[in-house]
């Protein structure tokens, strides 16, 4: 597995009109489903599959959280059949679906997450550098709240009990 520290902010924003993501450079669009798996207090494991128009990928990730922002994160790529393999033998916990929009912004890499539930709106994810880097959006992105470190928003506790739309 591939490790690394992850610093990202995250946002729920107001629903952008997708027409302007996918205006942006790099634009891409794939539908997600994460599944997550008892571990050890402190860790999140989980397993993704990544649809894209053009192909499949498939992911396994370990995390441990370092700080609000930061996560050391433990990833491997797996086959579909390494996918299926794990999720019929470990223990699930939850899981979650949603569409993400992807594109490039300012020189990050803006992910965007549709979730089926939200009509309003939805969350904005973005890798930094480091955890005191600043970060400028497009002008179009209305941020309704900033939910970095939020266990709330986390990918995981949505997976197990999705929150109500702030509007």
């Amino acid at each position: 597995m591939a490790v690394a520290i992850e610093t990202e902010k995250k946002y729920i924003i107001r629903m952008p009109d997708i027409a302007e993501l996918e205006a942006e450079a790099g634009y891409q669009k794939s539908e997600i489903t994460q599944t997550y798996f008892s571990s050890l207090p402190g860790v999140t494991h989980r397993v993704r599959k990544r649809v894209f128009p053009e192909k499949t990928v498939c992911t396994e990730t370990k995390k441990t959280r370092i700080s609000k922002m930061s996560v050391i994160e433990d990833e491997r790529q797996l086959t579909e059949a390494e996918y299926e393999a794990l999720l019929s033998t470990l223990e699930v916990i939850g899981s979650l679906s949603k569409t993400r929009h992807i594109f490039l912004f300012g020189g990050h890499t803006i992910e965007v997450d549709v979730y089926p539930s939200w009509s309003k709106s939805c969350i904005l994810e973005v890798e930094l550098a480091g955890e005191t880097e600043e970060l400028t959006l497009p002008s179009y992105i209305e941020v309704l709240e900033d939910v970095t470190g939020s266990r709330k928003y986390s990918n995981h506790n949505m997976s197990l009990s999705f929150p109500e739309e702030l509007i």
